[in-house]
């Protein structure tokens, strides 16, 4: 619903040269209402130019975009690339804008309230995602110190000082830029501070390199992910060299740990790693999928002094001492976000992993068992289990065993959690071909007779309807659930990976010409 306040202001700015030739006149206050209806209309010349002008002290994109008494819709998912660009060339021309007729208030701005989806309602349908904001905030800035030496500048110009909060994603491709942009900081009025960063497809050394530059001491957020080839021992000596105080979420590579090598010197680095980590007084939330971990999370878990609130560990070849640990220990009453994809868990500690379920019962938001080996067996104890998550938002199982009518069974039980908003299912094992084993391998994924698969989603989207649960979207992604910053790079990873296959290839072809 719309204010009278709001429709006027779309009014205003549908007119983009009446708008821009007018906001002179227009009050300081209702600059964030011009914003969000500029933002909504797609108007980019009236946003450059509101942010060119902006007399305010702060310049919060997610409280600007995010729900207003004037208009409830919230904005901030809509990455539009018209919309950012002109947000960010204006902001850079504020800094340059002269015949003004306010003083320079501005000194902060926070970029990081914007949120990547999968689906975009802009008119222009061309998103703008973090790593291309990345690179065009650092050319920008770049570009902003070559004009201040090439104009002849008020000297009030160059007492300028703007904190920019922003999420950083940096791969090989643009990591020269953002490490300018990061070295020349100090000269820039427009001050990069990176709270959240995210680095794929990018050499160890890099990293390392462009880590320190960010100001560690500042990072909420650490993604090392995918083709960063981070290992215990290198983990190691970033704990041991830079410290994260303010540090809330870490996510790590795949295989950053492998404890089956059972050296000593393992087992001491596993420790100093633990240990580092508890030093990380506001970590809450931890990510180490696809590592070796049998029998060590208590070992990495126990020196947190903060309860985790996320917890993936998917993949991560837990064992029963692992389980217990988890159930029994404090983080069990305060997960809000866990994945345990990759254990087969009614095999291995069902038991242990009702009571995690149900300690974390009260908060739990998302749950993960995805290729848990859950069967149609299972499904009663499951329902009983998620019995009393009243908060559960975000269920996902695919590539488990389930039959049609386990399924049918399940849908029915998922519309009495009320805050429910996404199911993520698999395909009914009664789709595949008989005798199939799982979990499914990439090749025979796809191999299942998609007419039926229709006809039951069908039905079980019924049962939602049924129940009076339209709001939930229910939906199989064979291949994973949508992400944003690996679909905005794939073209880039997926070069890294066939350059890797050739590299391997000929290393394995030159050592059988050897051998011969």
């Amino acid at each position: 619903m719309k204010s009278l306040r709001f429709l006027s202001a779309e009014a205003f700015v549908s007119n983009a040269e009446f708008a821009r030739k007018s906001l002179s006149s227009v009050a300081h206050n209702l600059f964030p209402l011009l914003f969000k209806a500029s933002y909504l209309l797609e108007q980019g010349e009236v946003i450059h130019d509101l942010v060119k002008n902006w007399p305010l002290v702060d310049f919060n994109m997610g409280k600007l975009l995010g729900t207003t008494m004037d208009y409830q819709e919230d904005l901030s998912h809509r990455t539009c690339s018209v919309c950012l660009e002109s947000c960010l060339t204006g902001l850079r021309d504020y800094v340059l804008h002269h015949p003004s007729p306010y003083v320079k208030r501005l000194k902060l701005v926070d970029l990081t309230g914007i949120k990547d989806v999968e689906v975009q309602f802009c008119d222009c349908k061309k998103p703008m995602g973090r790593w291309a904001r990345t690179e065009l905030l650092s050319k920008l800035c770049l570009e902003l110190l070559v004009h201040l030496q090439q104009m002849q500048c008020k000297p009030c110009t160059f007492k300028i000082s703007i904190d920019v909060l922003v999420d950083l994603f940096v791969t090989e491709r643009n990591y020269e830029l953002v490490v300018q942009a990061l070295l020349q900081k100090c000269y820039c009025p427009l001050k990069i501070c990176c709270v959240a960063f995210r680095a794929d497809n990018l050499a160890l050394q890099k990293f390392f390199y462009i880590i320190k530059l960010t100001d560690p001491s500042l990072l909420r957020k650490l993604e090392v992910v995918h083709n960063v080839r981070l290992e215990m021992e290198h983990l190691e000596i970033l704990f041991n060299s830079i410290h994260f105080p303010l540090l809330m979420s870490l996510t790590l590579p795949a295989r950053t740990f492998n404890v089956l090598r059972h050296t000593a010197s393992d087992e001491l680095m596993l420790t100093t790693i633990g240990e580092k980590m508890g030093e990380m007084t506001q970590l809450t939330e931890l990510s180490l999928a696809f590592s070796i971990l049998t029998g060590r999370i208590q070992k990495l878990l126990s020196p947190l002094k903060t309860p985790l609130k996320m917890l993936d560990v998917s993949n991560c070849s837990l064992n029963h001492d692992d389980m217990a640990y988890l159930a029994n220990s404090l983080h069990s009453y305060h997960l809000e976000v866990l994945d345990l994809s990759g254990h087969d868990i009614p095999g291995l500690y069902p038991s242990t992993f009702f009571k995690l379920l149900s300690h974390s019962s009260s908060v739990l938001r998302s749950l993960i068992l995805e290729d848990c080996n859950i069967q149609d067996s299972h499904v009663n104890m499951l329902i009983l289990g998620l019995s009393p998550c009243h908060k559960l938002q975000d269920f996902k199982f695919l590539g488990n065993p389930l039959s049609s009518e386990a399924l049918k069974q399940l849908f029915a039980f998922l519309c009495e959690l009320p805050m429910l908003k996404n199911v993520e299912f698999p395909v009914p094992m009664d789709c595949y071909p008989i005798g199939i084993s799982y979990p499914i391998d990439d090749a025979s994924l796809c191999r299942f007779d998609h007419q039926k698969y229709e006809k039951i989603a069908e039905e079980l989207n019924l049962i939602l309807l049924q129940g009076n649960r339209e709001d939930v979207k229910a939906s199989t992604p064979l291949f994973g659930s949508y992400d944003a910053a690996v679909q905005e790079t794939n073209e880039e990873l997926g070069a890294y990976l066939i350059m890797s296959f050739k590299e391997t290839l000929e290393k394995f072809t030159a050592s059988l010409s050897k051998m011969s």
